[in-house]
């Protein structure tokens, strides 16, 4: 992976926007607004920059409350089309979830239930399915499972038990 992780800024978005579009074509991606709006609102977003700045991947995680209490809920991670397999994507999610353990936050996440390799992504990083979500994405109506990930405070009592 020759890429860097960095702050998400304003400037990112219409590139983000774009590939919105490409990514989730059938869906209802995201708007530019959609983008700023969180950047304001002071969620945690990055971007993956190949060398010349070129953004290639972005994800973002908004957490609500504070230890023990807190929860995190990752919003998108999304990786160029021609970039994907690459480890970016990994990246991208260890870094949110960086930030949700370093407040000992419980994470969740909405996955479409037939995407597989993001399905075993997010299960290689302690999350499980807790829920289904029927025709949660639209306009396809495909459905969805509510992934959990279990607070760092969690996670280290499991292995000691």
């Amino acid at each position: 992976m020759t890429v860097r992780l960095g702050t998400l800024l304003r400037k990112d978005v219409p590139r983000c926007a774009e590939l919105e579009q490409e990514i989730f074509a059938g869906e209802d991606p995201w708007s530019p607004a959609m983008f700023v709006s969180e950047i304001e609102a002071g969620a945690f977003y990055i971007g993956a920059f190949e060398e010349d700045d070129h953004l290639v991947g972005y994800a973002g995680l908004a957490v609500v409350g504070s230890p023990p209490n807190a929860e995190a809920e990752v919003h998108t991670i999304a990786v160029d089309p021609k970039r994907q397999g690459e480890g970016i994507g990994k990246a991208l999610l260890r870094q949110l979830l960086d930030r949700a353990d370093a407040v000992n936050a419980v994470t969740f996440l909405e996955v479409r239930t037939d995407n597989e390799s993001a399905k075993g992504l997010y299960t290689a990083h302690d999350f499980e399915v807790v829920g289904l979500r029927k025709r949660y994405y639209q306009p396809s109506g495909a459905d969805a499972h509510t992934m959990r990930r279990p607070s760092l405070t969690e996670r280290e009592g499991k292995k000691t038990s």
